[in-house]
């Protein structure tokens, strides 16, 4: 059973107090280890420069998988903040870039420093210039046409065998774009890096439903980094981007439209970032690590691990092998947490990374019995609901079992005139959603005058949820059926308020 399993006495612990390392040899090996991830304001960001960036999208498009990169300032922290959605968006993405000086200055008083601000507009000429040496396919999707054509004969008379494809598609509502259109393009071009410039949350939402569909090997958001190429914006000097004003600059340039943004991203970061500090401990610190992350128990589909009891930088650092260890076995991971004392920003991050990586292997995470330490880390990066957890081992079974069960099913049960939507509906699996809700409808519309869409199993839904909801809504009409929804959770009751459809909990049971 998995619950001896889990129990089995036959495990071998391997955990090892930290002060049998001599402190000398410590610190060679924070030397040599890879800079780790920290989080800021609910999002992690990789700790790169941008030669590193450039390296690691490289080996993305060397890559069988798809990938999708975001450039975070502090306006994407701002709207992740009050949006779920992209909230979601963000912390899924493969690749999370710093693209702000006042991000990097904040990164200091955590201990994690990043090395340096990774913009759109630096990556980006980097990314031309190695395209051209190594033949990548490019495609500039966004912008206007006058953009894209001076920003593409710019670069051509630089690189005259630069292969680079563009389209503007006009400008609407992310609701309202010709993606059929758009994906059909992007996929005849057949391009190794998309970059989209339809700006901030547009941009990265539209990559993250469709960039699984467009078979390109790495899309990245890029702002208006294509009118920077076709000299119709003007970057601020050097100094001023060194000296984290380039704000400033661009701030003079469009007054009108930028002043409002501004003005509320500087309140909204002073006031959440000394929220941050005063729930979290500034540097590294936090107690004294007495063991080890370790492997305590494992089989073919899960390992149990035990958490050092210290999660912040040193001690990540100390243990990167064995985290590297854990994120690669292709087993689902049960993750005791009941001893940690600590936990900064950085171990915050880890679990946010260890998850993707789990994640894309088709596995789970699961939070065994996290402390309160643990909880108020995750809390005040408003990161409570984005981890699994459970109290014990038993508890974790049927945990596993639900979301497999959830993948496989879809929808849920489908008898007489009872829909079940289960887990999470966001874009990437919303079409197969819908395929088996419409079925369902069709299969029975003949024997019921009334449905009922019971949503109390929906943990998170973006806007293609409510999509779907509004889909539904038009299929049971045409067919002459009432619908109503079933016990909607408070999360999906402020998805539909925050999107203006409030009016659908009218229909609620």
């Amino acid at each position: 059973m998995y619950a001896e399993e889990l129990t089995d006495a036959s495990s071998v612990r391997l955990t090892a107090p930290a002060r049998d390392a001599p402190e000398l040899s410590h610190r060679v090996q924070r030397s040599h280890s890879p800079r780790q991830p920290i989080a800021l304001l609910g999002v992690a960001f990789d700790n790169l420069t941008l030669r590193e960036t450039v390296n690691r999208i490289e080996e993305m498009i060397a890559s069988p998988r798809s990938h999708y990169v975001v450039t975070a300032n502090m306006d994407f922290l701002a709207v992740a903040r009050r949006d779920p959605e992209f909230q979601r968006i963000l912390l899924n993405a493969h690749l999370v870039l710093c693209d702000g000086t006042p991000l990097v200055w904040a990164s200091r008083l955590f201990g994690n420093p990043l090395p340096e601000r990774v913009a759109g507009a630096d990556v980006v000429p980097e990314l031309i210039r190695v395209a051209a040496e190594k033949h990548y396919r490019l495609f500039f999707l966004g912008a206007t046409e006058e953009s894209n054509t001076q920003a593409i004969a710019r670069l051509r008379a630089r690189f005259p065998d630069l292969d680079i494809s563009h389209y503007s598609p006009p400008f609407r509502p992310l609701p309202e774009l010709d993606n059929a259109d758009i994906i059909r393009r992007v996929r005849a071009a057949k391009p190794d890096l998309l970059f989209v410039a339809f700006g901030c949350p547009k941009a990265e939402k539209w990559m993250a439903r469709h960039y699984a569909e467009l078979g390109v090997p790495v899309a990245i958001g890029i702002g208006a980094t294509i009118d920077f190429l076709a000299g119709r914006v003007k970057r601020a000097p050097l100094w001023m981007q060194r000296g984290g004003v380039e704000w400033i600059y661009r701030l003079c340039q469009e007054p009108r439209r930028l002043f409002k943004r501004y003005a509320t991203d500087l309140w909204f970061f002073g006031r959440t970032m000394a929220r941050q500090c005063r729930t979290m401990k500034l540097r590294s610190g936090g107690g004294q690590p007495q063991t080890r992350t370790a492997v305590i128990q494992s089989n073919g589909t899960w390992q149990r691990v035990q958490a050092a009891n210290c999660l912040h930088r040193d001690c990540i650092e100390r243990d990167t092998a064995q985290w590297k260890r854990i994120a690669g076995a292709d087993r689902h991971c049960l993750l005791e947490l009941a001893e940690v004392k600590s936990m900064d920003s950085t171990g915050v991050a880890v679990l946010v990374h260890l998850q993707k990586q789990l994640h894309l292997s088709g596995r789970q995470l699961i939070l065994l019995s996290p402390s309160a330490a643990v909880r108020r880390a995750l809390k005040a990066m408003r990161l409570e609901n984005f981890f699994e957890v459970a109290t014990d081992a038993l508890e974790a079974r049927a945990v596993l079992e639900t979301r497999l069960h959830e993948r496989d099913a879809s929808t849920g049960d489908d008898s007489g005139s009872l829909l079940v939507w289960l887990g999470e509906i966001p874009a990437i699996n919303a079409e197969q959603i819908w395929q088996c809700t419409q079925a369902a409808i069709h299969r029975h519309h003949a024997t019921a005058e009334s449905w009922t869409l019971d949503l109390a199993a929906v943990r998170f839904m973006d806007s293609d949820g409510v999509k779907l909801l509004l889909r539904a809504v038009e299929i049971a009409r045409a067919h002459g059926i009432c619908l109503r929804f079933s016990h909607p959770s408070l999360r999906v009751r402020n998805v539909l308020r925050g999107s203006n459809h409030e009016y659908l909990l009218d229909h609620s049971a």
